[in-house]
């Protein structure tokens, strides 16, 4: 396993949901929800030089069938021109399937009202994707996605 923090980005038409590694790489956390727009890039510029992120892993939106369609097409111009901002910082591609769903359900069973849920959901989405990259990469022993 590699040591060093990452971000996770959950990216959306209106909201970008971040999230936050320990510099171990064990444990993800939410971190901030950024509006989706010209600013967004510059944004995550920051808060990755802010905590010296190794890597940004950003969510791919794939059918569950595995296909990827018009969102996905967005995610990967979006994962392009944040892969140009960041550099030399490395952008992974990880396949989201299912975290926004996951984000909401751990966000009701922890007790978390509708409009308090909305709130926090993306940057929680963002935590999954990103968790789900760390296990991935513990357990295989490389890094998961695909490189931008």
């Amino acid at each position: 396993m590699r040591r060093g923090r990452r971000l996770g980005v959950d990216v959306g038409d209106v909201r970008i949901g971040v999230a936050v590694c320990d510099p171990e790489g064990l444990v993800a956390t939410p971190l901030e929800t950024v509006a989706a727009g010209r600013d967004a890039v510059a944004r995550l510029v920051a808060l990755a030089e802010e905590v010296d992120a190794l890597e940004l892993v950003v969510g791919l939106p794939v059918s569950l069938n595995g296909r990827e369609g018009p969102a996905a097409a967005k995610v990967r111009g979006f994962a392009q021109g944040l892969r140009e901002a960041v550099d030399p910082r490395v952008v992974r591609l990880f396949d989201e399937r299912m975290s926004t769903m996951t984000a909401d359900s751990l966000l009701r069973e922890g007790g978390r009202p509708g409009r308090k849920r909305r709130q926090v959901i993306d940057q929680t989405a963002a935590a999954v994707i990103l968790q789900t990259a760390l296990d991935t990469e513990r357990t295989r022993g490389s890094a998961p996605g695909e490189t931008i």
